[in-house]
């Protein structure tokens, strides 16, 4: 397993991340949750990933579990604040009252009395970034997080967050967390030269296009059982890319990935690795052979002829407009 550092910090993160986003407490039962963190363990990984909203905050809880045990100062624990965790007006957005509480709720679900990193989820545009940036700040020194970062926060946003953390002497937050794949290329015109600029890393989610880069979607073919497409707690994310056009192209990747030695997925996951300013690509897991299908991507290097391959075979499909925006209910 290769690491990489984190932004402009001494933080050294596992290139693959596992991340638990719709899978545990919510698509896989506890036990096989906890199979897939111990193969991840087995393979090297370090970093895991979650946020307090995933099913309901069950995850925290799952990923908490699965970890106990394990030396903590060994591994980096990251997870998120923003969407609502509970009924109240307050239990939602980037106030000092939910960064607060919403903090304290996940490392006591986590069972660890710190994150190594702590992401608002998205950008509250209802709240005064100050506000945000001093409770986030304030964590940092009560010792709650040791680094900052952000999620799904445009190029914007990312720079008046590292100006405001400027000039209050607040520690600037060190990572984005976007959607970064073959078919999902948003950030590379503003957020990634912005993020390079400044300092910032990125922690990518969902490079395989919640699957679809594996190849295992056929054009004109109902989705494998036991597929993300055909569970009704995961489906939903996927549909967009369940074209039969697009599947065609992807099924161009096919012959790219053999000549490489590689998997559909493995070839998708090294691709956004490719990228100097992705410091870690997150793969989540409904059984633990995919962690380590996934986990051989780390170090590999794909040459200049392979990379104008992908790009040919999917020609027409690659989206790049850095308005596009993800939908409210997609939050890796």
């Amino acid at each position: 397993m290769e690491h990489r550092y984190l932004g402009r910090s001494g933080l050294l993160i596992s290139e693959i991340t596992y991340g638990n986003w719709i899978t545990h407490g919510n698509q896989v039962e506890d036990d096989t949750a906890t199979a897939c963190v111990r193969a991840a363990l087995d393979a090297g990984i370090t970093t895991f990933d979650t946020a307090d909203v995933y099913a309901q905050t069950k995850a925290e809880s799952v990923l908490g579990r699965a970890l106990a045990g394990q030396r903590r100062e060994g591994l980096e624990i990251f997870t998120k604040v923003f969407w609502p965790t509970g009924p109240g007006k307050n239990d939602r957005g980037l106030s000092r009252k939910h960064i607060m509480e919403s903090c304290n709720g996940s490392l006591k679900r986590l069972g660890t009395d710190y994150v190594d990193l702590y992401q608002a989820h998205r950008f509250d545009y209802f709240t005064p970034l100050e506000e945000t940036l001093s409770a986030f700040n304030d964590l940092v020194r009560q010792g709650k997080a040791l680094y900052i970062g952000v999620s799904e926060w445009n190029a914007e946003q990312i720079a008046r967050a590292v100006e405001l953390c400027d000039a209050l002497g607040y520690d600037r937050p060190i990572s984005n967390q976007p959607q970064y794949s073959m078919l999902w290329r948003v950030i590379e015109s503003e957020v990634i030269p912005t993020s390079e600029e400044l300092g910032l890393s990125q922690i990518v989610w969902s490079p395989i296009a919640q699957g679809v880069l594996t190849g295992k979607y056929k054009p004109g073919a109902q989705p494998p059982a036991g597929s993300r497409a055909a569970d009704p707690n995961g489906g939903g994310f996927v549909d967009r890319w369940l074209r039969d056009d697009l599947l065609t192209a992807v099924a161009a990747l096919e012959p790219i990935a053999a000549d490489c030695g590689l998997t559909m997925a493995q070839l998708a996951v090294a691709w956004v690795l490719q990228n100097k300013n992705v410091a870690a690509a997150i793969i989540g897991a409904s059984r633990p052979e995919q962690v380590v299908e996934n986990v051989a991507a780390s170090g590999v290097t794909l040459t200049t002829d392979v990379m104008t391959r992908i790009d040919a075979a999917l020609t027409g499909f690659i989206e790049m407009d850095p308005a596009k925006t993800i939908s409210p209910s997609e939050r890796p």
